[in-house]
């Protein structure tokens, strides 16, 4: 057996035992290393309710708020990097009618930048979709709407932001962009990880986006990206082998803009995602149907675990936040 597979069967124990405890429906970890060497094993069910589904390795994922760096970030950096857009510029360089009827409001002073890292006073979670599913309706609602300011947090707020922008310089909605190789917007139910049996839209969710306010506004920047695990492994040894992205784009998503956070993505501190034992190469990210990748470019390797732990609802404890770093702390440690 080699190091790899001794590696991946000691990391992919815990996800196991997580099935076998009912904490989480089921899974795929993946693991793929800079020169392509990768494994991939699935376990569980991919769907419980009101049917049973076993999980595969080709299952597709709502990989949920993988989206901010599997394809906004990428293309927020691509677009400075052409010169299109200036980091350090506000967003009404792209939105100029973001809170335009007060040319004093805070957000109009929020950069690319400031985005990126999540270093906003916008509030972590707002139920945007409770006022109205009028997609455009909403957008105007997120530009004009006086928010508070609070102390700077993780917030989608950011991100959809960054979206807007997208589809402003492009001239398209995030729908008909290009999803990037192996991913989707959308995909077949029976070809998905069921997530959660929502109370507004009355059904078993599987694939179609489960985020409330991404369906509201039919494609956003912080949510509503689908792929498999090989599609995400995929997009990572891009960025561990260079050909995914530019050299500059890559540096700017390993480069810290607070103890936390990098453009777009995390860095290791205490508590973590990604375990106790990752080098500080390492960069990752996590979404909340239960999803997450983590790439370490110091030791050149690459780490998804993809689970449907809000099936059939989100109000349980899956217990994913250890199961995420116990599986990062075997995949690095002795």
């Amino acid at each position: 057996m080699s190091d790899l597979a001794r590696l991946f069967d000691r990391a992919f124990a815990p996800l196991a035992d997580a099935v076998a405890a009912k904490r989480i429906p089921g899974g795929v970890l993946g693991i793929v290393e800079r020169n392509g060497h990768r494994i991939t094993r699935a376990i569980g069910a991919a769907q419980l309710v009101p049917k049973y589904r076993a999980m595969d390795v080709e299952t597709w994922f709502d990989l949920a708020s993988l989206t901010k760096v599997i394809f906004t970030t990428p293309r927020i950096l691509k677009l400075a990097e052409d010169g299109i857009i200036d980091l350090d510029a506000p967003l009404i360089s792209a939105l100029p009618d973001l809170r335009q009827y007060d040319q004093l409001a805070w957000e109009r002073k929020v950069t690319f930048r400031q985005c990126l890292g999540h270093q906003t006073p916008f509030p972590a979670v707002e139920p945007i979709y409770t006022y109205g599913r009028d997609p455009e309706l909403l957008r105007a609602f997120i530009l004009q709407r006086e928010w508070r300011a609070r102390e700077p947090v993780y917030s989608d707020i950011n991100f959809i932001l960054l979206g807007f922008a997208l589809e402003r310089l492009s001239g398209k909605a995030i729908r008909d962009m290009d999803p990037g190789p192996g991913c989707a917007w959308s995909t077949e139910p029976d070809a998905s990880a069921a997530t959660e049996d929502c109370t507004w839209r009355h059904r078993v969710l599987s694939g179609e986006v489960h985020d409330d306010n991404c369906s509201a506004l039919q494609g956003a920047g912080h949510a509503g990206l689908f792929g498999t695990a090989a599609s995400v492994l995929d997009f990572a040894r891009g960025l561990l082998d260079g050909t995914g992205a530019s050299q500059r784009s890559i540096a700017l998503m390993r480069a810290p803009l607070s103890a936390t956070r990098t453009h777009g993505w995390e860095q290791p501190y205490e508590g973590w995602s990604g375990g106790a034992l990752c080098s500080l190469g390492t960069i990752g990210h996590t979404g909340f149907t239960g999803t997450g990748l983590w790439i370490d470019f110091d030791r050149g390797k690459a780490w998804t675990l993809l689970t449907n732990r809000i099936h059939p609802t989100r109000h349980f404890d899956s217990g994913i936040v250890s199961l995420r770093q116990a599986v990062g702390d075997l995949m690095n440690g002795p």
